[in-house]
């Protein structure tokens, strides 16, 4: 799932050319800390900003020096992910995108879409 997020990324340029597809950093919580996900952002050459699970920390630890090292992220980064987080919290006020009352994902991102340019509209106005 976090591999077709990824790929349906596109970041717009200002100037001529295609739109880049492989983003500098991805930020994310701790859910997001598993293996598989560093390795693809790795992969790809792209700056994981995600903090260790601490049930992770403790099985790395507990391995000794067969655990490898600790993971490192850019905490002055990490700590700017409260704007994603608000940004939730206000697609949060809409019941039906909070419960997830649409079956398809194109209905959803719709209403996503539909709510982010309402605030993006009420905040030009202000």
């Amino acid at each position: 799932m976090f591999e077709n997020l990824m790929n349906a990324i596109r970041v717009e340029k200002l100037g001529p050319g295609a739109a880049r597809t492989r983003p500098m950093r991805a930020m994310a919580d701790k859910a997001y800390s598993s293996k598989a996900i560093r390795k693809y952002l790795r992969d790809r050459g792209i700056q994981c900003v995600i903090p260790e699970k601490d049930d992770q920390k403790a099985n790395r630890k507990r391995k000794g020096s067969a655990g490898g090292r600790p993971v490192s992220y850019d905490k002055k980064a990490y700590r700017r992910r409260h704007v994603v987080e608000c940004s939730f919290n206000s697609l949060k006020q809409w019941r039906s995108l909070a419960t997830r009352y649409d079956k398809l994902a194109v209905a959803y991102r719709a209403a996503v879409v539909m709510h982010a340019v309402m605030v993006w509209s009420g905040a030009l106005s202000q």
